[in-house]
Parts: structure tokens; C-alpha cells; sequence
């Protein structure tokens, strides 16, 4: 008979062949809420498991039949979400230590106090969920990675004959090497194609020119590869970060700079100066080195009003999008502190060109397709 799953938040099989022991952890883990199951050999125990779902088995070692060492190994292979607490009369070290390599989660030495194995069980359940969190998390982003990357697959298929190879390397060595600094970050790729764009047009609103607009648009999308390089507990933390914390995360900069240090192509080495001076502030309050007004590169500085612009119209997990309107109030604050004021007030004239970017790439990525803009 199938337990109701809906009832209790754990379900624990205690597998020993001394009926004393099962009835004395079974009352003592139903005190507590536990919903128990027991069994007598590994036999008994494999029906058991295959039909219901347990998030713990407290397991004897030496049963009729295999033991349980050879029911860890089952379990391990067959149903990796379920964490396994050895409790035993064997107390040698070599079998504690073998135990423990084969992944269970404690090891209780018989007789046991209640409370030894309430902490044990509480502990592997805690450590067990952590672990399926972290690797729910990981195959989401791989996921995540993986559709992202068939997308800009799809868009490069699509722009092939039409550019010449040289170009056609250079536009997907952007969209890998952007890509690589999205890839633990909340960025679309949506955001990359957007900001590269708002930074291309405003530079030819300050009258740079073609070249330089297209060389910006190239370099742009590679303004944050540093985050690559950023642990994820600082990188994806929900709250603030202290001290120490956002000193790494400065790094990011650096580390960007350094990645793409050396290049021969023009716009690779526009990408290291904006990935190393578009966190910098016009008036000398940024990083990584503290630069002030004109000694900013102009490129770090029309990247960090596109960057900002794009990251204050867009959901973010501390924010909901703003409006165009509550955007600008907020530049407005930064012009000829954190941003150079000609360049708000120019990004400011070129609102219809932004807005028909913002509706051109979407965060769905439905938009997500490369105009032959981004060739120059």
C-alpha cells in the first residue's frame, strides 16, 4: 500500500533485521513527523524504494543477504536524490571511512542516543536538500546556456554568405565571448544586442563617425566578460554584497581587460579599454582606478551611459523595469557626476532611435536577431 505523500514532509525507510531496532527509530523519527517505512534485508528495501519516493534510508550494515554497503551503492546509482545514514553495531574506523566515501551522508553507531540520530537525520536531509538545489540550479543554467547559444547558432547560420569570412569570424567571436560573460550573470542576450546598440548610435550622435560607431558596436557586448571570473555566491547573490564582497566583484574590470589584452584587430582592443573604464565616473568615484573626467577613454564612457540606460528600463531580481521616463529622471541625477553631461543630454536627443532598439531586441529574445547594422 502507497503512503499519502501529500501528508508529510519526509519519508524515511529504516532498513535493519533486528525488529527492536525499527521499532524503536520508527517512533522515534514519527515523534518528530517523520512518516516511516521499514524493511528487513535490501530486498525488502529495493521494493520499497521503487515504489514511492524517500528523501532518507537508515541502513544496518550486515542484513540476510547483501548488506548495506551494496544497498548504498543501489541507491546511489538508482535514485541519486535520496540521502542514506548508515546506523551500525560495526564500529570500525575503515568501515566509517568506506561508508563515508561512498557517499552516505552519517554514520550512528549502535546503541545509539535519540538525539545522536535526530541530529544525523536532520543533518543529511539539510546537506541533501543544499545538494539538489545547487545541481537544479546548475542544469537550469545549463539549459538556459544551451538555448541562448542555439539562437545566436541560428542567427549566424543565417547571416553566412552574405559577409566576407573575416567578418563573419569576427562577429561570432563577439557573440561567444559576450556570451561567456553572460554565462552565470541575469543578462539576455537581448541586453548585449540593446546597450551595443544604444552605445553605437550615440557615438554617432557625438559625430565620430561610421567606423568608430561600428568598432563600438563590436566591442560593447564584451564590456562585462570579466564576470567570468566572479564567483557565483558573489556573482548571483540576491542581497547586498559587504565589503569584501564587492571588492571582488570590482575585479571584474580587470579581469576583462586582461582577457582581452593583446589583440591585434582594432575593435578587440576597443573591447579592453571599455571592459577596464566603464565602471569609471566622471567625477572620479568609480573603478578600478579612480579615473576622473577627461582622463576616462570616450568609449568607456558612451558604454556606461548604454549600459546603465538598458539595466534601469529592465527587470532585474532587485528591481522591476522603470519606465523611459523614470530612466532619464534617474540619468538626470547622474549627469556631471556619475556621467559625462554632454553625453546624457546627447543620449537624451536620440530617444526615438533608443526606443526603436528597446522594441527591436526584446528580452524574450523574440527579437534576437542581428541587423546587418552590427557589420558596419
Amino acid at each position: 500500500m502507497l503512503i499519502d505523500t501529500t501528508k508529510y514532509d519526509y519519508f524515511v525507510l529504516i532498513v535493519d533485521d533486528e525488529s527492536a531496532v525499527q521499532r524503536l527509530l520508527q517512533r522515534l523519527l514519527e515523534k518528530r513527523g517523520y512518516q516511516v517505512v521499514t524493511a528487513s534485508d535490501t530486498e525488502e528495501a529495493r521494493a520499497h524504494l521503487g515504489s514511492q519516493e524517500f528523501h532518507l534510508v537508515l541502513s544496518d550494515i550486515n542484513m540476510p543477504g547483501e548488506s548495506g554497503l551494496d544497498l548504498v551503492t543501489f541507491i546511489r546509482q538508482t535514485y541519486p536524490r535520496t540521502a542514506v545514514v548508515m546506523v551500525s553495531a560495526i564500529d570500525e574506523p575503515e568501515t566509517a571511512e568506506l561508508a563515508l566515501e561512498m557517499g552516505v551522508y552519517g554514520y550512528i553507531i549502535k546503541p545509539f542516543e535519540p538525539n545522536e540520530v535526530l541530529i544525523n537525520v536532520a543533518n543529511a536531509l539539510w546537506r541533501r536538500n543544499l545538494e539538489i538545489s545547487a545541481r537544479d540550479y546548475q542544469e537550469r543554467l545549463e539549459s538556459e546556456v544551451a538555448a541562448r547559444t542555439d539562437q545566436l547558432q541560428q542567427t549566424l547560420n543565417r547571416l553566412k554568405g552574405t559577409y566576407t569570412k573575416l567578418e563573419q569570424a569576427s562577429l561570432e567571436t563577439v557573440i561567444r565571448l559576450a556570451r561567456a560573460g553572460e554565462y552565470k550573470d541575469e543578462d539576455t542576450g537581448a541586453h548585449i544586442l540593446r546597450m551595443s546598440h544604444y552605445a553605437s548610435a550615440l557615438s554617432r550622435k557625438l559625430g565620430l563617425g561610421e567606423k568608430v560607431a561600428s568598432w563600438i558596436l563590436y566591442a560593447a557586448p564584451m564590456h562585462d566578460i570579466g564576470k567570468i571570473g566572479i564567483p557565483d555566491g558573489i556573482l548571483l547573490k540576491p542581497g547586498p554584497l559587504d565589503e569584501a564582497e564587492w571588492g571582488i566583484m570590482k575585479t571584474h574590470t580587470t579581469i576583462g581587460a586582461n582577457i582581452l589584452s593583446g589583440a591585434e584587430r582594432g575593435f578587440i582592443r576597443l573591447a579592453e579599454v571599455i571592459a577596464l573604464t566603464h565602471h569609471e565616473k566622471w567625477d572620479g568615484s568609480g573603478y578600478p582606478r579612480g579615473l576622473k573626467g577627461k582622463d576616462i577613454p570616450l568609449a568607456g564612457q558612451i558604454t556606461a551611459v548604454a549600459d546603465i540606460y538598458d539595466a534601469l528600463t529592465s527587470v532585474r531580481p532587485y528591481k522591476p523595469a522603470f519606465s523611459t521616463g523614470k530612466a532619464m529622471e534617474i540619468m538626470r541625477e547622474m549627469r556631471g557626476g556619475h556621467l559625462k553631461a554632454d553625453l546624457v543630454d546627447a543620449f537624451f536627443e536620440i530617444q526615438p532611435e533608443v526606443m526603436g532598439i528597446a522594441s527591436t531586441y526584446l528580452d524574450d529574445l523574440s527579437g534576437l536577431e542581428l541587423s546587418a547594422e552590427i557589420l558596419g
